[in-house]
């Protein structure tokens, strides 16, 4: 599976931007035993215990950068086989791209863009598609609930869970490239989605709204029923009623 693996590195991400720099277009997938300067989405740090799992799977999808956004539910559902292959039950996929069990985060997902050498002709996007996994440790002084796979049982090395993502995840790019493209992902990551029909908040920088969780529209955008209208959302941090301080991270 083009594997780079490292002992200790700064950030898988950070490898994957100093690789496309350099003129490596992949497929390729960089893991470390250890970061110590991981990050999560909105620069937010990420625990890099031991015995997890942080990757990044460099990937030139070859379509124009809107549809390659679709790639966050894509990687998301390559996220939930991996570990629904494993047994564990309880699973549920959180907007945008959050793996939880039983309500608590046990995975996520960060993808950037990966610009090669400067001044060098390049077809379509690149991009850097960090994914963490917990399965031996948990962050305990987030203000989210989190888990780890251990808890549920899960005794896989990293690399045995990566081996089960990178097969997810070419049978999902798979699915997203052939005949109905994203309308089939969507329905897909919809059936495994938590809080559709019911009750949702979602924080923005600069209000607070509260609804009824209705879809995902054909981009991927959030639906909220709100009264009368249903408003759609690009980003935000997701919350559900019974989770009051679950963030996206």
């Amino acid at each position: 599976m083009g594997l780079h693996h490292h002992a200790q590195i700064d950030s898988t991400n950070e490898e994957a931007h100093r690789m496309a720099a350099s003129g490596i277009q992949g497929p390729a997938w960089i893991a470390a035993d250890t970061q110590f300067s991981g990050r999560g989405r909105r620069g937010r740090a990420w625990m890099s215990e031991p015995g997890n799992l942080f990757c990044t799977h460099l990937y030139a999808p070859g379509c124009p950068l809107p549809r390659a956004a679709e790639l966050s539910f894509v990687t998301a559902l390559a996220v939930h086989d991996a570990v629904a292959s494993t047994g564990v039950a309880g699973l549920a996929l959180k907007w945008p791209n959050d793996l939880l069990v039983n309500d608590a985060k046990v995975s996520g997902i960060l993808i950037e863009s990966a610009p090669g050498p400067a001044g060098s002709p390049q077809a379509g996007p690149l991009l850097a598609i960090g994914i963490g996994i917990n399965i031996s440790a948990a962050p305990d002084d987030t203000p989210y609930p989190a888990t780890c796979l251990m808890a549920h049982g899960v005794t896989l090395t990293p690399l045995e869970l990566l081996a089960r993502l990178a097969q997810a995840f070419v049978d999902r790019t798979g699915q997203w490239e052939a005949g109905a493209g994203f309308d089939r992902i969507r329905e897909d990551w919809l059936a495994r989605a938590r809080g559709v029909g019911g009750p949702i908040t979602v924080r923005l920088h600069d209000e607070v709204i509260e609804g009824e969780f209705v879809s995902l529209d054909g981009e991927g955008a959030l639906e909220i029923r709100t009264g009368d209208m249903v408003r759609k959302i690009s980003a935000g941090d997701v919350f559900f009623p019974d989770n009051t301080s679950q963030h996206s991270a």
